[in-house]
């Protein structure tokens, strides 16, 4: 059986980093489409231009953070079928993922073109950027089918250890959506639209260039339209695994709507400020991002071959890695905050939410970074649902618990944010407690 990387044999060190490399890059090239939007609108279409953009971040970030969750499942039977050396299943699985891929993606547009007014309404975003908010949600929700499509193809290829064919097809898309961010808003005079546009356009290329490569492809993961057809069994194998990891990147983002909502209150100079840090937060999350899905990756294979020993040292060499990436990234983005928020404005106002934001979760971000390595090795067993269920209970129920009660008690903007480093560290904690549980029981 024909594969990129032979993950049961030889060193891992170096292969979980070549590996995790093009994925972090892939990731952080996805989320600077949306960057790329904010930095034009903010310079080029004003502060309401920028929050209406900024508003929709807890929105968009549901929806990727969903999108992967689900991909996963593909990632991890895709993965799991190859260690086990089973082709024909491994061809099958790759098929009925596209075509559900497929599917998905146009329910949730239909879904989401008619809710987007009412979805920001319950958000409580303020009435002078609703309309540019709901106008560019609507547009974004236009490409939504080619975010999944893209999702699940990348999943497929890195089951199979191939991350650099999605980092080459965001780098290309990347470049089209600057180019037409730059058009659309500095020569044609468009705001929110144009960014939006510039965005859908981009994600449709991603999708097509990696689908195209898939039907050309000699390997395991080979694609025919001829063979597209949805496997039951598989299907609900994938979906035992996915909808427990997109219920948690759901959950974890419909967590971070309600910390939105209530940070809307503070005003538009609070919106716009926080949606300059989130861009660099999530920039600091897909840098050690890579490495959890490598421990799935490379769990899965090592699992399904039959080899626990190599797990553990998968989950050691990932942690490793990553607690550098994450160290290193953490004291860049702290000791240089106001310089780069400034990318997204010059409004000093909007400067001092930013810097302020930044440097209370980009500090713990290596709390998160360890929750990302034991969610990842423990769906690479095939766990979904305790990881889930941990992060549930851990992030999302104390980030809502600690909104209604300690920031309720001290209305502040640094109070409110420090849900998030007391959520990280809480579930922490417990996922290493249930990751040595449930690998015991393997043993």
């Amino acid at each position: 059986m024909k594969q990129t990387m032979k993950m049961t044999e030889g060193s891992l060190a170096d292969k979980i980093f070549f590996f995790a490399l093009p994925l972090a890059a892939s990731s952080i090239l996805q989320q600077l489409f949306n960057s790329a939007d904010v930095a034009v609108v903010g310079n080029f279409a004003g502060s309401n231009a920028l929050g209406a953009v900024g508003a929709n971040g807890s929105v968009i970030n549901l929806l990727v953070n969903t999108f992967v969750g689900i991909s996963i499942g593909s990632n991890v039977v895709i993965a799991t079928l190859i260690g086990q050396n089973k082709e024909k299943k491994a061809k099958q699985a790759v098929h009925t993922s596209m075509l559900f891929a497929v599917i998905l993606g146009v329910i949730l547009m239909a879904f989401g073109l008619l809710i987007a007014p009412q979805l920001l309404r319950l958000m409580a975003t303020p009435s002078n950027i609703l309309s540019l908010a709901v106008l560019y949600l609507r547009i974004y929700f236009l490409g939504v089918p080619f975010i999944v499509l893209y999702n699940f193809e990348a999943a497929i290829l890195r089951s199979r250890g191939e991350t650099r064919l999605p980092l080459i097809a965001l780098s290309i898309a990347g470049v089209i959506n600057v180019i037409l961010n730059l058009v659309f808003v500095v020569g044609l005079g468009m705001s929110v639209d144009g960014v939006a546009y510039a965005t859908v356009i981009s994600n449709i290329f991603s999708s097509l260039f990696l689908l195209i490569y898939l039907t050309h492809d000699t390997t395991i993961t080979h694609f025919t339209f001829k063979q597209c057809h949805i496997h039951k069994d598989l299907l609900l194998h994938i979906l035992k695994i996915g909808i427990p990891s997109g219920m948690q990147g759901a959950l974890f983002s419909i967590s971070n709507v309600i910390i939105q909502s209530q940070l809307n209150q503070f005003g538009s100079y609070a919106i716009a400020g926080s949606a300059a840090a989130l861009n660099f937060e999530i920039l600091s999350y897909y840098f050690f991002e890579g490495f959890g899905q490598a421990a799935i990756t490379f769990v899965g294979q090592n699992y399904g071959a039959g080899k626990m020993d190599r797990c553990h040292q998968v989950l050691k060499y990932c942690w490793m890695e990553a607690s550098v990436v994450t160290i290193v990234s953490t004291i860049l983005f702290v000791a240089f905050a106001r310089p780069l928020a400034s990318i997204f404005s010059s409004d000093p106002h909007v400067l001092d939410y930013a810097v302020r934001r930044m440097y209370i979760l980009i500090t713990f971000e290596i709390l998160n970074m360890s929750i990302e390595i034991l969610s990842g090795a423990m769906r690479g067993f095939g766990y979904a649902i305790v990881p889930t269920l941990v992060a549930v209970f851990g992030i999302c129920v104390s980030r809502i618990i600690w909104v209604f009660t300690i920031a309720k008690m001290i209305h502040s903007y640094e109070v409110l944010l420090y849900c998030y480093p007391v959520s990280w560290l809480l579930t922490s904690i417990a996922s290493l407690i249930a990751y040595k549980y449930l690998t015991r029981k393997l043993v």
